[in-house]
């Protein structure tokens, strides 16, 4: 293989690990189990600091979710890839927002980490098989303004623009499209 071929194997190795990452981040927002499994290897474990075990313990830990916890994004910044063959040392910074349901009140959180993975390439797919989440900074927004109808005094036209972790608008977006579900990746 020549320079220019490695060169190019390696972008596209590297493409495939931040396409996981990123599917693997709108799994955890919609509460979604089929992108979730998608993304990791079935023995892989995962430590949060608030969880820790193994990828089937998460998957029953995440997918329900909390009910009070209403609304989830993870934004995705750099991440930093070392290739090792069929192993890679990626480590993702996320910001994440959470909309807490506490009582009588809403509540806005977001949280500042990096996510450190051990992804294993298998049979030509690229998943995680080690998660460890580390925590840089953690606000609360406080108390929630009810955006579920409309947005700086302007009402929605209709009522699907709110979104949601499970049911938003996004699911029916995509519908079929989405072929990671069913095992394969885009073309």
């Amino acid at each position: 293989m020549d320079a220019v071929t490695a060169e190019l194997r390696n972008l596209l190795e590297r493409e495939m690990i931040r396409d996981r990452i990123g599917r693997l981040a709108r799994g955890e927002d919609r509460r979604n189990a089929e992108l979730i499994s998608a993304s990791y290897w079935p023995d892989s474990t995962i430590d949060h600091g608030v969880f820790v075990g193994s990828f089937e313990e998460y998957l029953a830990w995440v997918v329900p979710g909390s009910p009070e916890i209403q609304a989830t994004q993870h934004v995705l910044g750099q991440s930093v890839i070392e290739l090792r063959s069929d192993t890679a040392l990626v480590e993702t910074h996320v910001m994440s927002y959470h909309r807490l349901a506490m009582g009588d009140e809403h509540r806005d959180t977001v949280i500042g980490g990096r996510y450190l993975d051990r992804m294993e390439r298998r049979g030509g797919e690229w998943r995680i098989a080690q998660r460890t989440m580390l925590y840089d900074w953690y606000q609360d927004l406080g108390q929630s303004i009810d955006w579920s109808q409309g947005v700086i005094g302007m009402p929605f036209s209709a009522d699907h623009y709110s979104g949601r972790a499970v049911g938003d608008y996004s699911e029916t977006f995509f519908g079929e499209r989405w072929p990671e579900q069913r095992g394969s990746t885009p073309k």
